[in-house]
């Protein structure tokens, strides 16, 4: 049992985690909080609320925070020419805490942070081990070749960390729900889709007004919602044959959140999530360069065999 299990961890340690896979989640998690610093001006983003007085926020570990050190004007700005370049994927080793440093500091300093912020400042945490074992210098390029076991199992460790945390939230996500009357007896998303703030849009209202009149379409879509919820914690167990169609369906989940509620930074948030949840590290993304898994060069086709014999 211990060879195979030895067997295991050492192929596993020579197959690099160092692809693009991880790259379109960390770009996504960049651009889902760069969005929210380019739409907001900064007296919405660091408004006094109630119990907390200071603007912004710099209390305990917000005080390290770049939007207490730097100011939170000059922070914004700082913010935002990082996550420019954090999106771009220039660099990860680099880049992550730099990274990490504003996600955190938008949730500690911010005033109304909302789940998507939370959730950003821990992946990019979590991504540390990835990010900084990578020496790439994009995080869209070919699989970096694996020279040390040691820090690709490092990086292998991280993904797995990852992979418990996602499932995690949507486990807590599915069962809270399931402690709340509206979202027990099917009615929730009635009161949420026509809330003054968060409801669905004008456009949509056509769509959506005949299922949120029949007593089935709105149950059918809360208890869709939880049980969509519930299918993506199973992901973890899951074969990762079913890992595209429960990935599919998380993607649709949250499209639809992103589209009929507005909360697009959030959405986006959760997708990066899923796309480290859901899609296999060491199988990269289809793109133009060539991307292997264990080498660092794209395979070459051999060109036809010359003859020079006869001219030297």
């Amino acid at each position: 049992m211990l060879t195979r299990l030895g067997a295991a961890v050492r192929a596993r340690a020579e197959t690099s985690p160092w692809t693009n896979v991880y790259g379109l989640a960390r770009t996504m998690l960049a651009v889902a909080t760069l969005l929210t610093l380019l739409a907001t001006d900064t007296t919405s983003l660091f408004r006094p609320v109630a119990g907390v007085p200071d603007f912004p926020n710099c209390d305990d570990i917000a005080q390290y925070g770049l939007f207490c050190v730097a100011g939170p004007g000059p922070g914004r700005y700082i913010g935002i020419a990082v996550l420019v370049v954090v999106a771009t994927g220039w660099r990860p080793r680099f880049t992550a805490l730099p990274h990490w440093w504003v996600t955190v500091s938008f949730q500690a300093s911010g005033s109304l942070p909302d789940g998507g912020d939370q959730v950003a400042a821990v992946m990019t945490l979590l991504l540390l081990p990835v990010a900084l074992t990578d020496g790439r210098p994009w995080h869209w390029g070919p699989a970096a070749r694996v020279a040390d076991p040691a820090r690709s199992l490092l990086a292998w460790s991280a993904f797995l960390v990852v992979r418990l945390q996602v499932a995690g939230i949507y486990l807590q996500a599915s069962m809270a729900k399931l402690g709340r009357e509206e979202w027990a007896n099917g009615t929730a998303l009635y009161y949420w889709l026509n809330d003054p703030m968060f409801g669905s849009p004008e456009w949509a209202s056509w769509l959506l007004r005949p299922v949120l009149a029949s007593a089935a379409g709105v149950t059918l879509l809360t208890w869709g919602a939880i049980a969509v919820e519930f299918a993506l914690v199973l992901g973890l167990v899951a074969r990762r044959e079913a890992w595209p169609y429960l990935l599919l369906a998380g993607l649709g989940l949250h499209a639809s959140i992103a589209l009929l509620m507005g909360l697009g930074s959030f959405a986006l948030t959760m997708m990066a999530c899923l796309v480290l949840y859901l899609r296999p590290a060491d199988t990269p993304l289809p793109g133009p360069v060539p991307m292997p898994v264990h080498g660092w060069r794209p395979a070459l086709r051999p060109g036809p065999v010359r003859d020079l014999s006869t001219k030297y």
